[in-house]
């Protein structure tokens, strides 16, 4: 394991407010998201009839910015949160969000409520002086 990827490790593996940025009809368009970072992506719970997710569907580049650490990436939207197929990352949502997650905001039983990866092309990660230029592997 690389020396960034630990810091990522560390730094992203739990809940996390990152920034999460959008384009439509060239204007950008930032907002906070709870994230969860692993493997080269960021996962996040959202609602597909969302802004976010309008935009994403038209132009799926995003970045992101966190602690001391920018970046670009690919968005997809993975789908209805409790399809089969995602119960394992939902799973790992639930634990890393559990401070929040039961306060209403999420219904899990709402076929619009979506994972959200954005999957990492490149990025610069700061830490202790050191700065890492960062490719992701696609």
């Amino acid at each position: 394991m690389n020396e960034w990827e630990k810091i990522m490790d560390e730094r992203f593996c739990c809940d996390n407010v990152i920034a999460l940025a959008t384009c439509e009809n060239d204007r950008p368009h930032v907002r906070n998201v709870n994230a969860f970072y692993e493997n080269g992506s960021f996962y996040i719970i959202t609602y597909a009839l969302s802004d976010k997710i309008k935009q994403l569907e038209k132009n799926p580049h995003a970045a992101i910015s966190g602690e001391w650490f920018t970046a670009h990436g690919i968005a997809e939207n993975m789908g209805y949160i409790g399809n089969e197929e995602n119960l394992t990352t939902a799973d790992k949502l639930r634990a890393v969000f559990c401070e929040w997650i039961d306060n209403g905001h999420v219904d899990f039983n709402d076929k619009n409520t979506v994972i959200l990866r954005i999957r990492l092309t490149d990025g610069v990660l700061f830490s202790e002086g050191k700065r890492y230029d960062i490719v992701f592997n696609a």
